[in-house]
């Protein structure tokens, strides 16, 4: 079958490339759809917000808040949070990460077989659960879940993307893409780390917090269209020979 014969390793020297199967492409689809809704989803409740929202003082999780309120922590506006929209956002980021989930069943094959392959997928995939949880925990509901969540979210979905980005060597259908996934990662993990330490500078709390997030996004849709353009191949029909 096409998944068993893209496991075989390629001849000494020689590298993994250049088609994908049916089920890569169908994985890379939804890679792209789940980082569009998600998008469209922070745009829409943003809309819908009742008070004044900043990109840069705003957290990103204010968006889904349940309530309307004042949190603790929250310099903008007093702390006061409103987001009448808020089931958008929850819906968007819950669809997010079941979305990733499934897409990391369907691209496993899009990369060599190798321990990397295994431990960022299994991390991707992990960075969806967060996700899931930060749509089911608001913060102003479950403030302790959904901080977890979020940490799992972006600390395995950065590091995902630096362990995919050594995946793809010796990979012609990965050809432009290593140093760009591995770059994102670290990108995202530096932005983690200022996050934590309170060095937010001109991009305030909610712009560093998009630093984080913004490459883990971008990366799924370029990525996934990347993937959804190479040619597949067929599954080998039974009894024909290899």
């Amino acid at each position: 079958m096409a998944d068993e014969a893209s496991e075989v390793p390629p001849p000494h020297g020689e590298r993994y490339g250049p088609l994908v199967h049916r089920s890569v492409r169908h994985g890379a689809i939804l890679l792209v759809l789940a980082s569009l809704i998600f998008i469209a989803g922070m745009i829409v409740t943003q809309i819908g917000y009742e008070s004044s929202y900043s990109l840069t003082q705003n957290y990103i999780s204010d968006l889904g808040a349940a309530h309307c309120g004042v949190l603790a922590g929250h310099s903008y506006d007093g702390g006061y949070v409103c987001s009448p929209w808020h089931e958008v956002f929850m819906v968007t980021i819950v669809l997010l990460g079941i979305l990733i989930v499934l897409a990391v069943i369907l691209i496993r094959t899009g990369f060599p077989p190798r321990s990397t392959r295994t431990v960022g997928l299994a991390l991707l995939a992990i960075a969806a659960l967060g996700a899931i949880g930060v749509g089911f925990f608001p913060e102003d509901v479950n403030v302790r879940v959904h901080t977890l969540s979020a940490a799992i979210a972006f600390i395995a979905g950065n590091l995902a993307l630096i362990v995919l980005g050594f995946a793809m060597f010796r990979d012609t259908r990965w050809d432009g893409f290593r140093a760009y996934t591995i770059l994102s990662g670290l990108v995202g993990l530096i932005a983690l780390i200022l996050f934590e330490a309170k060095a937010w500078g001109a991009l305030g709390v909610g712009g560093m917090e998009r630093l984080i997030v913004a490459p883990l996004l971008l990366w799924a849709i370029l990525a996934g269209t990347h993937l959804a353009r190479i040619p597949t191949y067929a599954a080998r029909p039974r009894g024909l020979p290899g």
